[in-house]
């Protein structure tokens, strides 16, 4: 059985609503069992419990939080349960959207009080899909009629997209889908960007690679898009002559885990498959661990720019230059790159600038 959790997310006025059913018909096609979890939020506010209602806007999110992950715990469990190969979970809004209607120490002060970290929830999806407002880019066709409990103005909306945005960049899969195109065409960019992630036909990685300056690392910090990830690599014997690697990722102390196997298909394109670790078995395959190779430590800086996700990764033994890469569906989408990074040269293809030869001894 493989259970697959993503988040569907976005702006006010985005084609949510109407990505669900789509999505629905698209992968039961495939043969995937597809389980709906309704926002949290309009189930609340339809019920009359709203930030308006309760106490505090503090209160209500609190209330939304727990709700959410309940009925996440409960659908999971369900999944478990069904006679099916494949299941897709798909969550109409995920935990980290509240990040976004809060501050965020008041935001980091609530997870606290339910005994939860931020890393955990936001990397308990396996992915995430943010569709932009009509409010950047589609202005004529926002409005607050087909839903009761959006009131945004189109500027209001707008700002909220940036900061929900901004909530979830950090996701070690986050993809946003603008409106540069018309929104039967949108919709079908969502669905190509779910089955590429799904593997179907086949779990395919195009990855592009860029060797750059050191990067102004104050102005990383300062952006709001911006999310700074440690992370420890470490490469694992392969009899098969795959690449395998285990990987700690999180910030402050809170960790996820990972074990990726990728193989080769061309300079660009490799099978890639990737399963979540508990503590336990990360720290049972480390003990297979590849001497040949050193541990790779980095800093990550997770930057979403012109709604394309880039992640720069700083290394300890540099000084003068780090990388960054972006994943593409199409090896053909142009990259706008950020203003205040300076591009040296593509290493996509340089076996030099990969991290399984930054490694060797």
């Amino acid at each position: 059985m493989d259970i697959t959790k993503i988040v569907i997310t976005g702006g006010p006025c985005a084609g949510k609503s109407t990505a669900m059913s789509r999505l629905q018909d698209f992968f039961e096609q495939l043969g995937y069992a597809v389980l709906f979890i309704h926002e949290t939020a309009t189930e609340l506010i339809s019920g009359g419990v709203a930030p308006w209602t309760c106490g505090t806007n503090i209160d209500y999110q609190k209330v939304q939080l727990k709700l959410q992950l309940e009925k996440e715990k409960a659908f999971e469990e369900a999944a478990g349960t069904m006679k099916k190969e494949k299941i897709l979970i798909v969550c109409d809004r995920g935990a980290l959207d509240n990040k976004a209607y809060m501050p965020a120490q008041v935001f980091l002060s609530v997870l606290d009080e339910i005994g939860a970290n931020e890393v955990e929830l936001r990397d308990n999806y396996d992915a995430v899909f943010h569709l932009v407002t009509a409010a950047k880019g589609a202005e004529e066709y926002y409005t607050t009629a087909n839903n009761a409990s959006r009131t945004e103005t189109p500027e209001q909306a707008a700002v909220l997209d940036d900061k929900i945005i901004n909530a979830w960049t950090g996701h070690p899969h986050f993809r946003v889908i603008d409106n540069s195109s018309d929104f039967d065409n949108k919709i079908k960019r969502l669905i190509a960007e779910i089955a590429s992630f799904l593997g179907e036909p086949e779990p395919l990685e195009i990855e592009r690679k860029f060797l750059i300056e050191y990067p102004d690392i104050e102005w990383l910090e300062s952006v709001e898009s911006c999310e700074k990830i440690e992370i420890i690599q470490t490469y694992i014997k392969s009899d098969s002559g795959d690449e395998v690697r285990v990987r700690q990722r999180g910030v402050d102390g809170n960790y996820i885990y990972f074990q990726t196997t990728k193989r080769k298909i061309t300079d660009i394109k490799r099978v890639e498959t990737e399963r979540r670790l508990s503590q336990k078995e990360y720290l049972r395959l480390l003990m297979d661990a590849d001497t040949s190779r050193r541990q790779i430590r980095k800093t990550r800086y997770c930057l979403t720019y012109k709604n394309q996700y880039f992640e720069i990764d700083v290394y300890p033994f540099w000084d003068d230059k780090a990388i960054m890469e972006i994943e593409l569906r199409d090896e053909n989408i142009p990259i706008e790159f950020p203003e205040r990074i300076s591009i040296i040269k593509e290493v996509t293809d340089d076996e030099a600038y990969k991290n399984a030869q930054l490694a060797k001894i």
